[in-house]
């Protein structure tokens, strides 16, 4: 096995006996994205590192075995079965509908919604065509980026399944109520097993349950919230990120920092290529201090990743902590730009002052449509589009 790639289709998270000795031997493995093995079939297959059997030897092997984004592999996917789609969209997510229809080479067509309002406040909505929709395959771009314009979207949501479509996709891009996802105390409420109730009732489509698209969803066990009668696909926009680093004129010196723990367990199986940095909060009084675990930032060009930003706090004391700890640059990415109150105004350009001023880049996406609007053209601020990886979803 040294110094050979070896294919292994089952499950690698058991523990691997060695021929020659029969001991058990912990492997690291790389995934390798799906494979062909045949005519419009896929395998999901692992290999094992040259030096899988040295790494082990050594103390240091990985035992992360999970799959690597993006879930749809477009290019893998034979011709006659993509299927061409309808995508309806909520107002506030034109611009992105029409980046997606954009790059799908014609397999998504744009769909129209009258959104009016009665007198007395409430939706007064109206589906164009519904009638040449039927046996077609529907999606719906939503954003859920304030609890009153819900209501409004779910009644979409839950009329077109109705009208005799083949199949129905819910693109929720972000997930809003997925940072109150766990009880602390009594009587806490966790809001994001309640949104992914509601959209567990999507009624059946004529071809079956309705898929929902989310990328990153502030914590991996929310997709367990999510009833039988949906099929979540939960997608990543770290790939983005990843084609933009390789872009970086010092692409060579590129470290990635995770400003806690958890941002790291929940993305540094995506980034084994890189040198990494963690970060930590510890309390001091009322106050979170972030401080260094580990890792080494002199000299490189740190880039913070996380799921999401809100006020911005833990970015900005993260950003300030590796400029002293002698970091040549400092940018950041999150894949939901929330930022509640303009709190995208607080994050500032690193100008002549390098790293110690501000951040080199700020990589958003446009899951949340109106920071799109406030920070378009607006230094450190880069916009990564989903365009790319719906259109992907859409069409298988």
């Amino acid at each position: 096995m040294l110094g050979q790639y070896v294919k292994i289709d089952r499950h690698p998270c058991s523990r691997k006996t060695t021929e020659s000795s029969g001991r058990f031997l912990k492997v690291s493995v790389v995934h390798t994205g799906y494979r062909r093995r045949g005519k419009g079939r896929m395998s999901n297959h692992f290999t094992l590192k040259p030096d899988a059997l040295n790494q082990s030897r050594r103390g240091d092997s990985s035992e992360d075995f999970r799959i690597t984004p993006p879930n749809v592999m477009l290019d893998d996917t034979s011709a006659f079965m993509k299927k061409e789609c309808l995508l309806f969209y909520y107002p506030d997510c034109e611009g992105l509908a029409k980046r997606i229809a954009a790059v799908s080479g014609g397999n998504v067509e744009l769909a129209e919604i009258s959104w009016k309002r009665f007198a007395d406040g409430f939706p007064n909505l109206y589906v164009r065509d519904a009638i040449r929709i039927r046996n077609r395959h529907v999606a719906f771009l939503a954003s859920f980026r304030d609890p009153e314009v819900i209501f409004e979207q779910m009644s979409i949501i839950y009329q077109l399944p109705r009208l005799f479509v083949g199949s129905f996709t819910l693109v929720l891009p972000y997930f809003p109520t997925g940072t109150a996802e766990r009880v602390e105390a009594e009587g806490d409420v966790a809001t994001a097993f309640t949104l992914a109730r509601i959209i567990s009732n999507i009624p059946l489509a004529r071809g079956g349950p309705a898929s929902v698209v989310i990328f990153d969803i502030h914590a991996l066990q929310e997709r367990f919230y999510f009833g039988d009668q949906v099929l979540p696909l939960f997608e990543s926009g770290i790939p983005l990120l990843r084609a933009r680093l390789r872009q970086l004129e010092d692409s060579a010196n590129v470290t990635i920092a995770y400003p806690d723990e958890g941002a790291w367990k929940r993305f540094h199986y995506q980034f084994g290529d890189y040198p990494e940095v963690i970060c930590t909060k510890v309390r001091d009084g009322d106050k979170r201090i972030v401080r260094l675990k580990e890792g080494d930032p002199k000299g490189r060009h740190v880039v913070i990743v996380d799921d999401l930003v809100q006020s911005g706090g833990t970015l900005i004391e993260c950003q300030k902590l590796l400029a002293t700890q002698g970091a040549s640059h400092v940018s950041a990415y999150v894949t939901h730009g929330v930022f509640p109150n303009e709190s995208w105004k607080r994050f500032m350009p690193e100008g002549d002052g390098g790293a110690m001023q501000g951040f080199r880049y700020f990589w958003i996406t446009d899951s949340c449509p109106n920071t799109v609007i406030h920070v378009t053209n607006r230094d450190p601020f880069e916009v990564l589009s989903l365009a790319e990886p719906i259109a992907a979803a859409l069409q298988v």
